[in-house]
């Protein structure tokens, strides 16, 4: 048993339980709305969230799904990527940006990122086209947005798609726009722990193209016709988005500017109070970030995070093995990414919750201090 530092409450990576009970009456009522009128899938909370998460984004329209993982497949999908197709992307994402590439049959090639804000990197991105490549996913990482000033401009000087994975960047910014609402599509996440997080699985998937989104909700409902129920004009696939879910969802829509906010807070505190062997990712100055995540470099990792355990402070690790290092993913061959290796050893993810107190942030940078030690 590890002997605390402390003899103080722990403080978790992620306040799941006090972000819901935040909200606790307002799901008690969704919940009994759904259960009441027993209408579990699609219906009038589905289109109501829909329309409310479309509007918050900036963009035409949002189709919901079953989750993250989906919403990026239906995208690639629905803009018609497949087999004998090249898709640019970073080694430094979570692995289902790779499954879903995999998932339409075509080829995911793995990219470096900046150092600065381990986000992919154009120029890698440009040097990576080949006469194959139809697309470039954008991963908006740990809350921040990835450079799409640049990334628009290889995607249009190669005549690429540009597809954002926004499954950590809810409510994000560039340079003034949205998340999800400048590539040709993007594919978000609802999974519990995200700043959007349903009680379950969810996802969504925004565009501004109306045609592409009416393509996609086709693909996610059995390919079914949208004026002949009975009617399946192409080969599609079940990924709904559950009516409970939908209600939970626009229970939290509202909440989730201030929270971002708070979250924002936080990172400030922990910028101004870690010590000086714990070094933030950066934010570029372009970007709003919404900080999904509070990742840190740190020297000795093995060392930081026995700290941390001895103070019952929670900690985790986004992503120790990059994609392209993942057996899964061996068959595609993929150059070193020195970048994206070099921080899968030294990345660390502090606390993070709209519902942390500075003074908990003060104590995870004692902890880190006293680790140093």
């Amino acid at each position: 048993m590890t002997t605390l530092d402390v003899d103080q409450s722990p403080i978790p990576l992620l306040d799941l339980a006090e972000i819901n009970r935040t909200v606790s009456a307002e799901l008690d009522l969704a919940w009994r709305g759904v259960r009441g009128h027993g209408h579990f899938v699609g219906g009038a909370e589905v289109e109501r969230f829909e329309s409310a998460f479309a509007e918050f984004c900036e963009v035409a329209g949002a189709v919901g799904v079953a989750n993250g993982t989906d919403a990026l497949e239906l995208v690639l999908a629905g803009l018609d990527i497949g087999p004998g197709d090249e898709v640019v992307l970073p080694g430094n994402t979570f692995i289902a940006t790779a499954e879903a590439v995999c998932a339409v049959g075509a080829v995911p090639v793995f990219v470096d990122v900046l150092e600065d804000t381990l986000l992919i990197d154009p120029d890698a991105v440009a040097a990576a086209v080949t006469s194959r490549t139809a697309a470039v996913i954008a991963v908006h990482l740990y809350g921040q947005m990835a450079d799409m000033d640049r990334l628009l401009a290889v995607a249009g000087r190669y005549g690429l798609a540009l597809v954002e994975d926004a499954a950590q960047a809810h409510g994000a910014r560039w340079s003034g726009r949205r998340a999800g609402s400048s590539g040709h599509g993007a594919g978000f996440s609802f999974y519990p722990g995200k700043n959007l997080g349903a009680l379950g699985d969810g996802g969504a998937v925004t565009s501004n193209d109306r045609e592409l989104l009416g393509r996609i909700r086709r693909i996610a409902d059995h390919g079914r016709s949208s004026t002949d129920r009975h009617r399946h004009d192409i080969r599609g696939r079940n990924s709904r988005l559950d009516t409970l879910q939908a209600a939970v969802l626009s229970v939290k829509l509202p909440h989730l500017e201030s929270q971002n906010a708070r979250r924002r807070t936080v990172m400030a505190e922990y910028r101004a109070t870690l010590p000086t062997h714990v070094v933030p990712v950066a934010d570029d100055p372009r970007s709003e970030t919404v900080h999904h995540l509070a990742v840190v470099r740190v020297r000795d990792r093995d060392s930081t995070v026995k700290a941390l355990d001895r103070s019952a402070i929670g900690w985790g690790i986004h992503y120790p093995v990059p994609c392209h290092r993942q057996p899964a993913f061996a068959e595609f061959r993929t150059a070193a990414l020195p970048i994206t290796e070099a921080a899968a050893g030294r990345i660390l993810s502090l606390p993070m919750s709209p519902t942390m107190t500075i003074d908990q942030v003060r104590r995870v940078a004692s902890a880190l201090a006293r680790g140093a030690r």
